[in-house]
């Protein structure tokens, strides 16, 4: 039996087959592989385009080695984020995924910033498709369409065991766990070089690198990411952007949510820095308790060495 999501931006994708919560457990043990065939894809080609990517990304694509899978983010001037993509390199051209609906503009956008860099951005068609093959330690893969049946092989899940399994592991997904008021030190903790998968603190300037820098260097983000547990006795999951509430006043907004196989049901919310950790939520009329992925006093933890997170 073959389930497919009925509305929101994964519509049409096979949110299950019979079995969703055996479906979490192949995708955790490795065994099963993951259709995103309904994402849609580009192609970054020319000489410049790694180092142009570099200067208009929070990716560092200058040092990007080919085979590498990464992700990157396009912030505005103020540092919130405005898209983002997954790409690998083959050493002649990047391979790119962007979240559905999100393409069009994603694509108009570098297209505007070619200028005089030898580079071409392209939309690819059904010709290729976007899965997650079983026990990838390094997320999907673009394959040609003839090819998707053999890398997914026979045990399959759903986007429901993939979306619980992201959840429960703290990842957002940008644009539905996200608002137009994000920036990146909201989604993660510094690590080395790094401000979760999609940001470097040390390859210089790019566009909303000044808000990152000054935020990690001298502030705290306003608001940060929680795994939210919700009450298993709900029969509902709560509405994606509703109002988390703290004594019934709005403290952050709820992202994506689905039922965990051990964890029952959870979601990730932005929540405002000031929200005591232990603080007992509610979402959409549900209860909620929560783990803090991003460290409310990161910037007094932080202390970054000589350089980084500067230009």
């Amino acid at each position: 039996m073959t389930v497919r999501v009925p509305e929101g931006v994964d519509a049409g994708a096979v949110w299950h087959y019979g079995d969703p919560l055996r479906e979490q457990k192949a995708l955790e043990a490795g065994r099963a592989g993951v259709d995103l065939s309904h994402r849609p894809l580009f192609t970054v080609g020319g000489a410049d385009r790694l180092r142009w990517l570099n200067d208009i990304t929070s990716q560092d694509f200058a040092s990007l080695a080919p085979g590498t899978p990464t992700v990157a983010y396009i912030l505005d001037a103020q540092g919130h984020l405005t898209h983002v993509f997954g790409a690998v390199d083959d050493g002649t051209t990047l391979w790119c995924h962007t979240e559905p609906g999100r393409r069009d503009a994603l694509v108009a956008w570098l297209r505007r910033m070619v200028f005089a860099a030898r580079v071409e951005v392209a939309e690819l068609g059904a010709d290729h498709a976007l899965v997650l093959p079983p026990g990838s330690t390094t997320g999907p893969v673009i394959v040609p369409a003839a090819e998707v049946e053999a890398v997914l092989g026979d045990t399959r899940a759903g986007t429901w065991a993939m979306e619980a399994v992201r959840i429960a592991s703290g990842t957002p997904r940008i644009f539905l766990d996200t608002d137009e008021r994000t920036i990146p030190n909201e989604l993660a903790n510094p690590s080395g070089d790094l401000l979760g998968p999609a940001v470097h603190l040390r390859k210089g300037c790019y566009p909303g690198q000044e808000t990152v820098a000054r935020v990690y260097n001298l502030g705290r983000p306003p608001r940060r990411l929680a795994l939210l547990h919700l009450d298993g006795s709900a029969e509902r999951l709560p509405t994606l952007g509703a109002d988390v509430l703290l004594e019934g006043r709005a403290v952050g907004r709820m992202g994506t949510s689905e039922r965990h196989h051990e964890l029952g049901p959870v979601g990730l919310a932005l929540l405002k820095r000031t929200v005591p950790v232990d603080a007992a939520l509610e979402v959409d009329g549900v209860a909620a308790s929560q783990e803090a992925l991003v460290d409310p006093e990161s910037g007094l933890h932080w202390r970054p060495e000589p350089g980084l997170g500067r230009a």
